[in-house]
């Protein structure tokens, strides 16, 4: 035996390198909170897009220790300096969000305690918060507290569990899946059709419903589409509206949708991914008819300004989650409770779960909701402010935004497409503020989707003096004057 014991001894000399001691934890945490706090103070003036790639060689992991320094200069030259800066208050492509600094206090604490927050039996705590947090969505949204739901990675997760849930609802397998019908517009998300194939729906048949002159789907349309499907013995069974598509940002009209979807008994599902959160503002109106949702999807990562990782789902219908999710094992028979639906592995797949209810709970003990409120109203008004400007300086815009998503280009007598393409090229050289573009009926547009809780009217107005000297470059490479 003393043989052994010699090496466990051995072993327990380098295995308690891992777990630090006070002194430790206080070295490093200071050295990460000073990288931080530096990152954060010279963010307003650091450019938002860096063309720049990433040394892959410089992440070799050899097996041998580093300094905290050594690993907080890799970090920043190869992490945090090229591409997108996504935490920037400039970043106005994609969907931006920034990412508030009381959620990563959250994350700090997750990580720490590494609460299991999939089942209540061993964190019920998480779990306790996990449920609150998805009830003041419901509230928010007006879903009955019957509901189910879910704090996911993403919006593409919170999507694939609803429609696993919508699959399950009624019975689309094996043979009826080629006889199907989905209705959806050109603007719905790509996710969408990427959980169809990953729930293998991929044969489903799927009617692209036309959209108005906003990008807003034509109700009459629809229904005329689903009795014409109906009558050639298709089988109709889910409508996906938008409440916030991420290419010009526009809301189907939900109300509408709602009640041509449960007339012809199908399941009502609306991403509202981006633009969930936005029902707290003065444009709640636009959002009537999303409490008749069977299932909806918000991403506070998006409209709620939280770090990447966290979406949320809300399913009215119990059962059909669970039948898809819901599966149990020998060892894990001492986790067994009455209140199935409460743990969140038995309404995802997700087993292994992270403790992501804290980036949202923290913040909004923290702030209370007035700041968030204020942020989304103010980011409403400088996408006005900027569609303004751009106006004035001779742009072509769309129509007026439903929210703060909206789209430009210069109107140039020539190859439009062509000379909007060398413009945004000049913008991406630039950096100072990013933006990214979508093809609209094949014409291209530059898109701004103001989101970020960092972007003020300052920072539009830099964008617009940005904007001004890539036109003119543009102009004198295609022989304008």
């Amino acid at each position: 035996m003393s043989n052994i014991f010699f090496k466990i001894k051995e072993q327990e000399e380098i295995a308690n390198q891992l777990d630090l001691d006070l002194y430790q934890r206080q070295a490093y945490l200071s050295k990460v909170a000073d990288f931080a706090n530096a990152y954060l103070d010279d963010l307003p003036q650091a450019k938002a897009y860096d063309k720049t790639g990433a040394d892959k060689e410089s992440f070799r992991i050899d097996g041998k220790p580093k300094s905290m320094d050594q690993i907080l200069t890799i970090f920043k030259e190869q992490v945090t300096e090229p591409g997108i800066r996504a935490s920037s208050g400039k970043h106005f492509g994609y969907i931006p969000g920034g990412g508030i600094y009381a959620s990563s206090l959250g994350d700090y604490l997750a990580a720490i305690t590494n609460e299991y927050a999939g089942i209540g039996y061993a964190s019920p705590g998480a779990v306790a918060m996990e449920n609150e947090v998805l009830d003041w969505l419901k509230k928010l949204f007006s879903f009955p507290q019957t509901a189910v739901g879910n704090l996911t990675s993403g919006g593409s997760i919170a999507n694939l569990i609803a429609l696993t849930a919508a699959r399950d609802k009624y019975g689309v397998k094996n043979e009826k899946i080629r006889n199907s019908v989905i209705y959806l517009t050109p603007q719905t998300h790509h996710c969408i059709q990427k959980s169809l194939r990953i729930i293998g729906l991929e044969d489903v048949l799927i009617r692209y419903v036309p959209v108005d002159e906003r990008y807003r789907m034509d109700t009459q349309a629809l229904e005329k589409q689903i009795r014409s499907d109906q009558s050639e013995g298709l089988s109709p069974y889910l409508v996906i509206g938008s409440a916030g598509t991420t290419d010009v940002g526009a809301i189907d009209p939900l109300e509408e949708i709602a009640q041509i979807s449960h007339r012809y008994g199908l399941w009502f599902h609306v991403d509202g991914a981006y633009g969930g959160f936005f029902i707290l503002t003065s444009k709640k109106d636009l959002f009537k008819g999303i409490e008749k949702a069977d299932s909806l999807v918000i991403d506070p990562h998006k409209s709620l300004f939280l770090p990447y990782g966290i979406g949320a789902v809300l399913v009215k219908d119990a059962k059909a989650v669970l039948q898809a999710n819901l599966y149990m094992a020998n060892y894990m028979q001492d986790a067994l409770t009455d209140h199935l639906a409460n743990d969140p592995a038995n309404v995802s797949p997700e087993l292994t779960k992270h403790f992501r209810a804290l980036r949202i709970w923290l913040p909004l003990q923290l702030h209370g909701i007035a700041p968030f409120f204020a942020n989304l109203e103010e980011k409403l008004l400088l996408t006005t402010y900027f569609r303004e400007l751009l106006l004035v300086a001779g742009f072509g815009v769309g129509p007026e935004p439903d929210l703060s998503v909206s789209y430009f280009w210069y109107p140039y007598q020539g190859d439009q497409n062509a000379f909007n393409r060398r413009l945004l090229h000049h913008i991406h050289e630039d950096g100072r503020v990013f933006f990214s573009s979508t093809l609209l009926e094949d014409k291209f547009v530059i898109r701004m989707a103001i989101l970020s809780f960092r972007t003020k009217k300052e920072t539009i107005d830099q964008a617009m003096e940005m904007i001004q000297a890539c036109l003119e470059k543009t102009k004198e490479e295609f022989g304008e004057q």
